[in-house]
């Protein structure tokens, strides 16, 4: 079996279905899919199979005349696909002549002289009949497609796994995903470029850039690490329907995914409530949390404005005082490889495990310490705590009775001692107070019983407590 994984790259004029076919071929809606031109910007990648053979299925953006420097980057990336590719598939539309974007792309790729297909897509809109004209573009292997429909996609991986040489590729277990996450234009994919030190994602001075998920797999320390670069999340009213709607539901997908993510500002711009929103998101997702500073070179500082803006930020960001504080610059590198060493360590922090014996040896000593206030007669009893050792957030459940009446800046202080003690810098923890001990005759008489039991608890135990005091 080959070492060298196979690479097939789709190439083509804007609008002619590369995004679908790409989705149709991975089986999900990997890519973003629209109506509308130029809807990939960037050079997407993801792992395909077929007939056992894996390969990378690289989406490219569609080629047109280079406008500007920021349209000349982006077909920079196509020349790139096609000459890294083991195959290269062709793809016009079936419903459209033939145009001068269609020649140029078949040119481009019939130059490179590796295996070439032509994949006339959208034939569920045009006549077979129609279609030998598109053999003038010199193209001898040509399927007729539509991605929509998934026809004629089996025959097209039939060719495609016989030019490639036979590879699997294996993910590793422990690799560590790091997401790109923040407003749109603070410098996510120039940051993202300097921690993958190649010209991956597109960088250009102009909100919206980045719609899909860029991907890149690294190693650092010995460990791989997968960074993933996200679109910028916008203000809800200020989200557009369609492309940018699909392209914030990867973004928070992709906080799903991630171990850690790092929250990027701009330093002429920080703190929003935005901002604020999406630390929150992140927290609740029980992910590690970096808040970095972005285009710290631009900024015009003195001696003093470190300490000033990060006093600022401890006070937009009480709420994470755990997530460490950095700042970066993409352009002259200060701090970027310094992100891998603070992921590095809050990865470290995530798989702590305590035993339950010192665990309850800590929590006895903190109540002691500081016990809990309560009613007149009824006061929380903490009994014992312990780790569940298979979360990927590290989670604790502490049992006890009258948990109801435990007071909100109680539990921040059990946290506060917990963070002191264990450490678990830069990410979330959870922490579940469990009702223990249920007083049985006050639950007989049906006094408060909602605040002790689950709702899948509560009729089978009212109705059997119901029989006891009828007996």
């Amino acid at each position: 079996m080959s070492k060298h994984t196979p690479i097939v790259a789709i190439v083509g004029r804007a609008n002619v279905g590369k995004s679908s076919l790409f989705n149709s071929v991975l089986r999900r809606r990997e890519a973003v899919v629209a109506r509308e031109a130029g809807t990939t910007r960037d050079s997407i990648s993801a792992r395909a199979s077929w007939q056992n053979q894996d390969f990378w299925l690289v989406d490219t953006a569609g080629l047109k005349t280079a406008e500007d420097d920021f349209e000349f980057t982006i077909q920079e990336q196509i020349i790139q696909a096609t000459d890294s590719a083991d195959i290269i598939l062709v793809t016009v539309e079936a419903t459209t002549q033939i145009t001068e974007e269609d020649r140029r792309v078949a040119k481009l790729a019939l130059k490179s002289k590796k295996p070439v297909a032509l994949i006339i897509n959208k034939i569920d809109q045009a006549m077979r009949a129609k279609l030998d004209y598109f053999e003038k573009l010199g193209i001898k292997t040509i399927f007729h497609t539509s991605a929509t429909q998934n026809m004629g996609i089996e025959g097209m991986l039939d060719y495609v796994v016989k030019q490639i040489p036979k590879a699997s590729i294996k993910e590793a277990d422990d690799r560590i995903r790091l997401a790109l996450i923040g407003r749109p234009n603070v410098g996510k994919s120039a940051l993202f470029n300097a921690l993958a030190k190649k010209q991956q994602a597109i960088v250009a001075d102009r909100a919206g850039t980045t719609r899909d998920v860029n991907r890149s797999i690294i190693k650092y320390e010995k460990r791989e690490v997968e960074l993933l670069d996200t679109a910028g999340i916008r203000r809800s009213g200020k989200i557009e329907v369609g492309v940018e709607k699909f392209s914030v539901l990867r973004t928070i997908a992709a906080i799903e995914e991630a171990d850690v993510c790092i929250l990027l500002m701009d330093v002429h711009e920080f703190g929003t409530s935005l901002d604020q929103k999406i630390a929150g998101m992140i927290k609740e997702a029980g992910k590690g949390l970096i808040i970095a500073i972005s285009k710290w070179d631009s900024y015009d500082k003195d001696p003093y404005s470190r300490d000033k803006l990060a006093k600022e930020l401890a006070y937009h960001f009480d709420f994470t005082p755990w997530a460490p504080l950095i700042f970066t610059s993409a352009i002259d590198g200060q701090n970027v490889s310094k992100l891998f060493e603070m992921t590095l360590d809050i990865v470290k922090a995530r798989e702590t495990r305590i035993k339950t014996p010192v665990l309850n040896a800590w929590l006895r000593d903190r109540v002691d310490r500081h016990p809990p206030a309560g009613l007149k007669n009824s006061h929380p009893k903490l009994n014992y705590i312990t780790q569940i050792n298979d979360a990927d957030t590290p989670t604790f459940k502490v049992f006890g009775a009258h948990m109801n009446l435990l007071h909100w800046s109680y539990k921040r202080y059990i946290e506060k001692e917990m963070r002191r003690e264990y450490g678990f810098e830069g990410t979330a923890i959870y922490v579940d107070y469990i009702e223990k001990h249920i007083d049985r005759k006050k639950l007989a008489d049906g006094y408060e019983w909602k605040k002790h039991l689950r709702p899948d608890q509560v009729p089978k135990t009212k109705e059997k407590y119901a029989r006891t005091k009828k007996r």
